[in-house]
Formats: C-alpha cells, sequence, structure tokens
C-alpha cells in the first residue's frame, strides 16, 4: 500500500517536473525585455520631467505676456 503512494507521488512529480520549463526564456530575450524596461521607465521620467517644465514654461510666459500689456496699459492711461 505505501508503495504504491509513493509510486503515484513519484509520477505526480515527474509530471509537473516534465511540465515545468528549464529555461523559460533565452538570455537575448531577457536582455531585450530588459532593455524594454529601462526604455519605458526613461520615457515616463522624461514625460514627467517635460510636462513640468513646459507647463512652468507657459506660465512664464503669460505672466510676463499679462504685465507687459499691464504696463502698457498703464503708461497708456499716464499719457
Amino acid at each position: 500500500m505505501i508503495f504504491y503512494w509513493c509510486e503515484k507521488e513519484l509520477n505526480l512529480h515527474l509530471w509537473l517536473h516534465s511540465k515545468i520549463p528549464e529555461n523559460m526564456f533565452e538570455f537575448s530575450q531577457y536582455l531585450g525585455f530588459l532593455l524594454f524596461l529601462t526604455i519605458l521607465t526613461l520615457g515616463f521620467w522624461l514625460m514627467f520631467f517635460l510636462v513640468g517644465f513646459v507647463s512652468y514654461w507657459i506660465g512664464g510666459a503669460s505672466w510676463e505676456a499679462y504685465k507687459e500689456k499691464r504696463a502698457k496699459k498703464k503708461q497708456e492711461q499716464s499719457v
């Protein structure tokens, strides 16, 4: 009885082991995946930086245009 149980467990173990591939990926696929993650991460941080920089740039340009219009209006009123 115990031998039958051990044989069943051994067959199950061998069957499960045969289903799991030894190397899921080749080394070049692994490097490609790492390259993809690196480019994705760099793109994310570049987008994050550019969104902050462009919004700062647009805000500063708008503020300068507002100040120029205000100064021109004050100059016209004083003349």
